[in-house]
This record gives C-alpha cells, structure tokens and sequence, in this order.
C-alpha cells in the first residue's frame, strides 16, 4: 500500500520580477500533499518521477513570455509519475500506473473552442509540475509508455505533442516530405525522431558543427541533413543546397519565431508547404515589411500556429512511439537532482544543451 506523506516538496516562482540579466528565482516551499477535503471522486494523486524543462519555463523568469502566468505559481508542464492514489469515481487509473496530465487542462479534443474557456496550460496560467506530488482530474491524465524510462517520458507532454502536431502528424508520414528544424531543442530533437521513424526527411540548423555530427549519427548515413546557421546565415540557400534539387522544404518547424518568417517562406517548397509556428527564440519582434506574408499566396502555403495539442494527441503520439518503440534517451542533454532545479533552469538559458533538460526525482 501506498503511504501518502502529509507534506511534499514544492518549487514555486518568486515575487520579484526577472530580467534577462537577472532572472526571478525560484523558491523551495513544503505545502501539504492533499487539499483539506481530501481526493474528490474524480480526483488522482501523482508522484511525480521526473520533469523535463521547455524554453516557456526559463523565459517567464526572465520577463520573456507573451503569455499569462500565474502569479508564484508553481513552473513546469512536462512531467512524469506515477498514480499513488484516486477517487472513488476513477476507472481508468489504478495505484502504481504510470502517467502524465497534459499540457493544457480544458484542451482534451481539440475542438473546445466553443465550450470552453481559454486553455489553462501547465506551469502558466495553471499550477505546474515542479513538485513532488500533485492532484489532477482524471480527465486531464494519460498513461505513458511502458517501455521507456521515467526521464525519457518526462519529455513528451509539450515538447513531443508540439513536434507531433508541428510535423502534421501522421499525415505527413511516409509521404517523402521534408522537414526544416530550427535549432537543437527539446522540439525540434523530437521532431527529429518523429520524422526518422515516419518516413519524413529532417533539415536541422545549429550554430554548432559538433552538435550536427553527433545529431547525424541518430539516423542512417545521409538519412539527417544539417547546416550550421551562424557560417550559413542565408536560410533558404543552406537548406535547398541540401535537398534533392534545391526543392525547399515541405515543413518549417519554427522555433525562432516572427524573425524568420520571409527566410521561412523562402525556404518551402514552391507549393502547399507549412510553416509551423511553435516558438519565439528569436524574440517578440522583427524589421521585415508585412507584404512579405504575401509571398505565401504564390506559393500556395500556409503559416499554422501550434499551441502543442491536445488530450487526444498526446495519446496518439503515445500509440506512435509505443508501436514504433521509439528510444527518446537521445533527446537527453543532462540529469539534475530535484535539489539542483535552480541549476537546471540556468542550464537550459545557457543554450549549451541539445534536446531535453531533465529534472529527476
């Protein structure tokens, strides 16, 4: 049986706003593990496992996201656990299974947009992940693949749904698109994975020659093309001397943001490319004409923006990586100790890593 301690360790964000050169600390609080009423029929407590960490979370420490986020509220959407207790109406759960609550709460088919209030996304609006227990409704969990480890599946919740939807999965798989990936991040490591093992060609971008190489050897020879943005600064022209006559790309997966925009447009294909808008890397403004735009109705494209996704695509993503046994150990830069959390996020700003920085429990 399952002991459920009184009081858990919670990480919360500090009163004092942040900067870019000094960011707002988080701080290490005990708070009690159940609400006084105790677990509502519906209800399911977690023992989280493991977190892994997404750009949001360091930039809203820094006064960078566009978004709103609770005031001392607990950070971090991505996590891993494991049921340690439920309601008295919960089915679906069982004490010991292993699962994670979605990134946005009231976002379970995608298709709430007239119901429902804006989503309420972990680590944001809503309480986060970065503690060691936490209480959700049963609605808002999904179970996590069997065979992977506990920091491979803290990984999928917003970087891998975010891949998934940006990659237009599984449409676009085995269908020989192409795929350009901005940078070496947690989004654009899984989309790398996700195109590996659905048939779709990954262009990555790195201002680092040793990151490209080790990040080819995930696939078969020739099967990742890569450039270095910093010696190749034109966009379009490094990635269509890659491709197979110079056709563009049918996929941008954005993770720069508005900055890059016209480069992107350039870079597609000459008809029904995408452009998956998922980030703001590059900052919250650019110095291009917006007739650029225009240049999309030429080229019959098309600009989507991807709020990660839904309950119902992260269960997809799930099928698809448990059907395909999928390793996400790649996309793993570093380990720290729940202790070391304050380290982990100056890691992840620091721009060192490749892929996912974890936080294990």
């Amino acid at each position: 049986m399952t002991t459920i301690p009184e009081t858990h360790r919670v990480f919360r964000r500090g009163t004092t706003p942040g900067t870019t050169e000094s960011p707002m600390r988080i701080e290490l609080t005990t708070e009690p593990t159940l609400p006084p009423e105790g677990l509502g029929p519906h209800d399911v407590l977690i023992r989280v496992r493991a977190v892994s960490l997404n750009y949001r979370d360091v930039a809203m420490l820094r006064g960078l996201y566009p978004f709103p986020v609770a005031a001392r509220g607990i950070p971090a959407s991505d996590c891993a656990a494991e049921v340690a207790a439920v309601g008295t109406a919960v089915t679906h759960f069982l004490v010991g299974d292993r699962v994670s609550p979605i990134f946005a709460l009231s976002n379970i088919t995608g298709n709430e947009q007239d119901s429902a209030p804006v989503s309420t996304s972990l680590g944001g609006e809503a309480q986060g992940v970065l503690r060691e227990h936490a209480v959700f409704e049963d609605k808002v969990l999904v179970h996590l693949p069997e065979y992977l480890t506990w920091e491979e599946t803290s990984t999928i919740t917003c970087a891998g749904v975010t891949a998934w939807n940006a990659l237009n999965a599984p449409g676009s798989f085995n269908k020989k698109k192409i795929a350009l990936l901005q940078g070496t991040g947690g989004v654009s490591m899984f989309a790398l994975l996700l195109a590996l093992a659905g048939g779709i060609t990954p262009v990555i971008s790195s201002s680092s020659d040793q990151k490209l190489d080790a990040i080819k050897k995930l696939g078969p020879p020739g099967a990742v093309l890569g450039y270095n943005y910093r010696t190749k600064p034109d966009q379009a022209a490094a990635v269509k001397a890659l491709v197979p006559g110079g056709r563009g790309v049918d996929i941008v997966v954005n993770n720069v943001g508005p900055l890059s925009i016209p480069a992107d447009i350039e870079t597609l294909t000459a008809r029904n490319g995408t452009i998956s808008l998922v980030g703001f890397l590059g900052g919250l403004t650019a110095d291009w004409s917006p007739d650029q735009i225009l240049h999309l109705i030429g080229k019959c494209a098309s600009i989507q923006g991807i709020a990660v996704g839904s309950k119902l695509d992260n269960q997809a993503l799930n099928t698809f990586l448990e059907e395909n046994q999928i390793r996400l150990e790649p996309l793993i830069d570093r380990v720290f100790s729940f202790e070391e959390s304050e380290e982990a996020f100056d890691y992840l700003w620091s721009g060192q890593h490749m892929g996912k920085v974890v936080i294990k429990f």
